[in-house]
């Protein structure tokens, strides 16, 4: 069978100047070559000179029909299989678990064997700030057509539109190295999801104020997930350049501890992925992606409400760029399979807030110092004693039992107040292995940037000192709105320390890395 594009079938498609068809074998494997063959042949002509080859998938590719599937629609149905369209259409299988090896958890004991991120020579130290292009000051948007219709009913320009066939695969080492990060926040979230329900009874879901239909909207998240880590590893090309699932270490020993870590996890997915999808070479890949982000943020969303948060308190998600969410993940990446593929992505010093915003008091401005559990940047609130606790205080105002809206009477955080940190030296050993090495290229850090919707800002950072080989400082929570009525620090955000305060936007972040001297982390802004 040929699928063009290949993507059907969960293949990926090779580019060429002439069309490419591909080709799936009996054993799973796929197959370029020109087209001249026949629609529906078996096998293709010859192989695409000088295009890549992709390997055999080592998991179940081929797809197949579901018979007890097929057998469950027609009996709802009332009418025979072949009067249904699309019932006997052979599904392609998604990843699991089951195909790739069961992970386990906990921190890891051994000694890596290889240590730092993917390099080769870099060709510059930082990317250098340069004025506009002169082409995107060109067009005058004054409510007409100023360029001739290609056909009727579309407008010139647009990228991808000129009728040259979808190519869904990577392009480039710059999207390459994105969505294979994407792919390790794919293969947590799964087993998080999974983990998350096999730790805690029913009865732990029950005093939280859940559901069992609350526990089966977790379960089928993790199905989700099964397909976005399907989707991310055929577009990396299957086994030549996708990587396994991992051994993950979690922060949390409550219900609501889980939560309030998964919200923080999916917060860094989601919007790593906002940080990067614009700038891939390959636009394909980027509304593939797209779209799969919109049901991240959509349990992102859930996991807020299940740690009795207001769903929603921002107008605007912001993206980050991809070694601040690598810096956020690797914590709690354990070790990692022989074959898994290293990332190039940077691993910044640790940075922590002392006074991080607890979510499960019923008034958060009564947080003392260290009150989160665990370890890493998205380390979650701590539960603290009943009579100070919102979970399940039945108050309005003060309540953070789940539920689809809770209203905070008291803020979480506010503009003014006094934000203590301690950062990390660059050095240390942290990811799958213990095998990558924080490194930093900035300076002396003077400034706290604040990652929030569509801005960034910054505050002083004060009274720094060193103890115990740990640095400390503070700084005071910006007063700054996106738009009149829309605090632009809310929510589940990001702050890192830097050597400068240059001004950045949304779409050129990633050139802060090289002044980003710790961080970032994930601050409870509410």
């Amino acid at each position: 069978m040929f699928f063009r594009a290949g993507l059907a079938a969960g293949l990926v498609s090779t580019a060429s100047a002439a069309a490419i068809t591909i080709t799936q074998l009996s054993d799973g494997q796929i197959q370029a070559a020109a087209v001249t063959a026949t629609p529906g042949s078996a096998s293709a002509s010859a192989s695409a000179a000088g295009q890549y080859s992709p390997l055999p998938y080592s998991y179940p590719q081929s797809p197949s029909v579901n018979s007890a599937a097929v057998s469950s629609v027609v009996s709802v149905a009332g009418i025979p299989a072949s009067e249904i369209p699309g019932a006997t259409n052979a599904i392609p299988p998604v990843i699991s678990s089951q195909v790739t090896g069961v992970t386990s958890h906990g921190p890891f004991s051994g000694t890596p064997t290889t240590t730092g991120a993917v390099s080769n020579s870099p060709l510059a130290t930082a990317i250098p700030m340069l004025p506009p292009n002169p082409t995107a000051l060109v067009y005058n948007p004054n409510g007409t057509l100023n360029d001739p219709q290609p056909i009727p009913y579309q407008p010139a320009g647009g990228l991808g539109t000129n009728g040259t066939e979808p190519v869904y695969r990577v392009q480039s080492d710059f999207d390459y190295e994105s969505v294979l990060l994407g792919l390790y926040q794919e293969w947590i979230e799964l087993d998080l999801f999974h983990y998350i329900l096999a730790t805690f009874s029913e009865e732990e879901f029950t005093a939280a104020g859940l559901t069992p239909s609350d526990r089966f909207l977790i379960e089928f998240m993790a199905d989700q997930e099964s397909g976005h880590a399907t989707l991310l590893s055929n577009l990396l090309g299957g086994p030549g350049g996708a990587t396994p699932q991992c051994t993950y270490n979690y922060p949390f020993t409550t219900v609501h501890e889980a939560f309030d870590f998964t919200q923080k996890l999916t917060r860094f997915g989601e919007s790593g992925v906002w940080g990067f999808q614009s700038h891939l070479d390959s636009r394909e890949v980027a509304q593939l992606l797209d779209q799969s982000i919109a049901t991240e943020a959509r349990q992102q969303m859930i996991f807020r409400q299940f740690s009795g948060l207001f769903p929603m308190p921002v107008w605007f998600e912001t993206g980050i760029p991809q070694s601040w969410a690598w810096t956020l993940l690797a914590p709690y990446i354990s070790s990692c399979p022989a074959d898994s593929k290293r990332l190039a992505w940077q691993n910044f010093p640790a940075l922590n807030v002392l006074n991080q915003p607890n979510s499960a008091r019923r008034n958060a401005t009564q947080t003392g110092f260290n009150e989160t559990t665990g370890f890493g940047p998205a380390a979650p609130s701590s539960d603290v004693p009943v009579n100070e606790s919102c979970v399940a205080n039945n108050v309005t105002g003060f309540d953070c039992s789940a539920s689809i809206s809770q209203n905070r009477s008291i803020p979480l955080s506010f503009p003014g107040r006094e934000v203590f940190l301690s950062w990390e030296n660059p050095g240390k050993a942290v990811g799958p292995n213990n095998s990558y090495v924080t490194d930093t290229k900035a300076g002396a850090p003077a400034w706290v940037l604040w990652v929030s919707q569509l801005n960034i800002t910054y505050s002083p950072l004060t009274n720094i000192s060193v103890q115990g080989g740990l640095n400390y400082g503070q700084t005071i929570q910006p007063d700054v709105s996106t738009y009149e009525g829309d605090p632009a620090i809310n929510g589940t955000m990001f702050i890192a320390l830097t050597d400068v305060n240059l001004p950045y936007t949304a779409f050129n972040l990633s050139n802060v890395n090289p002044h980003v001297a710790a961080g970032p982390f994930l601050y409870q802004a509410g």
